[in-house]
C-alpha cells in the first residue's frame, strides 16, 4: 500500500525531482505549470456630482505593485478618517480625512431682515389705516357752516372756533353730581376760543362768554327762516343758546370780521373722560383756590389733575376777582397742557392709551361737516404749539364793561384780525 499522496512515488521521496537531476535511465519529462493570468483593473468610475470620492490608494497585495484595486462598491458615503477634522465614522455631517460631505447652507440674514422689516411696515400701515378710518367714522359732523350767511372773506391760515359746552348728554345722575354740572336742560357754551394756525405759529384767543356782542341777521339752522338784525346786544353765549353753533359762528364772524374755517365742540363728559384716559394732566397752580359751585379745591404747586378736578379747574370763575377773564386764562393754560401731554409717543404709540383717549374724545366731539380727521389732528398739534414757544395765547382785547357784559376794544380787535388774516406775527395784547 502506497501511503504517499496520489501521483507521488518513491522517486519523489528520494529526491528524484524535475530540475535536480536523476539517475534514472528514463528521460525526465517536462512538467506543465499552471498559467497565472493577470486580471486587468476595471475602469475607474466617476462618482456622480455633487458628491466626491477620494481615490483609493494603490493595492500591492498579490497582483503587482503597479495595479490599483477597485472593489466596485460605492454607496456615496465616505468612511474612516477619524483622526483629523472630527468626521469619525463619516455619518456625523463633518468632514473626515480628506473626504467631503455637503451640509446645510448658511442662513441668509440679509434676506431675513428685509422680509421681517417689510412685514413690520405692512402691519404698522394696516393698523394705522384701520385706526384712521375707525376714528374718522366716529366724528359727529353735525354743524353745517353752509347755513351761515354773509360771511367775511377767508384769510391766510386756518381758524378754528373751539367751544366747550355744558352739555350733560350721556351723563348719569351720579356723573352730574360728581362733576358738579347741575341738571339744567339743553346746553350752553361754557368757553369759546379762536385758534389760528398759520405760518407764524399758532395764536389762541379766548372769547369771554360775557362779551357784549350784537346779534346779526341770520337764517334759522332748522327752519331756514330769515331773521333780520334788530341792533340787539347781548352776551356772546346767548347766541349759542338761541340757535346753536351756526348762529354762534355767524355772531363771531360779524363782530370780528374773521372767517371761521372749522367748528369743534366738546361737552363736560367727554372732557373729563379724555383726561382720565391719559392718566391725568400735570399742572402748576401758582395760587390755591376753592369754589363750591364748580367743586374746585386746589392747593398751590405742581399736581396731577384727574377728569373731575380738571373740569372744576376750567369752570371756576367765582373764586377770582377777574371772574370770566381769569377763567379764560385757566382754560387756555389747561388745554395747552392737555394737548402737550397727550401728543407724546407714550400715548400715540401705546394702543392701551391711544384708543381709550380717542374713544373718549370722539364720542362727545361735534364738528362741522367739512372737518376731516387730518384737520382735527392739525388743530390738536397747533394747540400743543401754543406752549411750545412759537405760539401766542391771549384774551380778546377788552376796553371796559357795561356793568355785566365785557366790551371789546374795537381798535385792537381790528388790528388783531388784520394780523391773523394776513398770517402775520401777532403783536396785539389783550387783558
Amino acid at each position: 500500500m502506497n501511503d504517499w499522496p496520489e501521483g507521488w512515488t518513491d522517486d519523489n521521496r528520494s529526491g528524484n525531482r524535475y530540475g535536480q537531476g536523476s539517475d534514472s535511465d528514463r528521460p525526465e519529462s517536462a512538467r506543465v505549470m499552471g498559467h497565472v493570468q493577470r486580471r486587468p483593473a476595471p475602469p475607474q468610475q466617476r462618482p456622480a456630482p455633487p458628491r466626491q470620492r477620494r481615490p483609493e490608494p494603490p493595492y500591492s497585495g498579490g497582483y503587482g505593485d503597479s495595479a490599483e484595486y477597485d472593489s466596485g462598491y460605492n454607496t456615496g458615503q465616505v468612511y474612516g478618517g477619524g483622526g483629523n477634522g472630527g468626521g469619525g465614522n463619516g455619518h456625523g455631517g463633518g468632514r473626515g480625512d480628506g473626504g467631503y460631505i455637503q451640509g446645510r447652507p448658511a442662513p441668509n440674514w440679509g434676506r431675513r431682515i428685509k422680509i421681517g422689516t417689510l412685514s413690520l411696515v405692512v402691519v404698522v400701515l394696516a393698523v394705522s389705516i384701520g385706526t384712521y378710518f375707525w376714528a374718522d367714522s366716529k366724528l359727529k359732523r353735525e354743524v353745517d357752516l353752509s347755513k351761515v350767511i354773509e360771511r367775511p372773506k377767508a384769510g391766510d391760515g386756518t381758524n378754528y372756533l373751539i367751544v366747550g359746552s355744558d352739555s350733560r348728554a350721556g351723563m348719569t345722575a351720579e356723573d352730574k353730581k360728581r362733576l358738579h354740572t347741575g341738571s339744567a336742560e339743553g346746553k350752553r357754551t361754557d368757553s369759546m376760543m379762536i385758534l389760528h394756525d398759520g405760518s407764524n405759529g399758532p395764536t389762541l384767543v379766548s372769547l369771554p362768554r360775557d362779551s357784549n356782542v350784537e346779534i346779526p341777521s341770520y337764517k334759522g339752522s332748522d327752519s331756514g327762516k330769515f331773521y333780520p338784525a334788530r341792533g340787539r346786544f347781548t352776551k356772546l353765549n346767548a347766541a349759542y343758546a338761541e340757535d346753536g353753533p351756526e348762529l354762534l359762528v355767524r355772531t363771531v364772524e360779524f363782530n370780528t370780521g374773521l372767517h371761521i374755517d372749522h367748528y369743534v365742540e366738546i361737552g363736560f363728559g367727554g372732557f373729563a373722560k379724555i383726561v382720565d384716559a391719559i392718566g391725568g394732566v400735570e399742572l402748576d397752580i401758582p395760587k390755591g383756590f376753592k369754589d363750591k359751585k364748580s367743586g374746585a379745591d386746589f392747593k398751590a404747586g405742581k399736581q396731577t389733575l384727574n377728569g373731575e378736578q380738571s373740569l372744576a379747574f376750567v369752570r371756576t370763575r367765582y373764586a377770582f376777582a377777574e371772574s370770566d377773564l381769569a377763567r379764560t386764562k385757566n382754560q387756555q393754560k389747561f388745554l395747552a397742557a392737555l394737548a402737550s401731554q397727550t401728543a407724546t409717543p407714550s400715548t400715540i404709540l401705546n394702543p392701551f392709551k391711544l384708543y381709550p383717549t380717542l374713544g373718549a374724545g370722539l364720542d362727545t366731539l361735534i364738528v362741522d361737516k367739512d372737518m376731516s380727521l387730518w384737520s382735527l389732528a392739525q388743530m390738536f398739534f397747533a394747540m400743543k404749539g401754543v406752549t411750545g414757544g412759537d405760539g401766542v395765547s391771549m384774551n380778546m382785547p377788552i376796553s371796559g364793561s357795561t356793568g355785566g357784559n365785557l366790551v371789546w376794544d374795537k381798535a385792537k380787535v381790528k388790528q388783531l384780525v388784520e394780523q391773523l388774516n394776513n398770517d402775520e406775527k401777532v403783536t396785539v395784547t389783550g387783558k
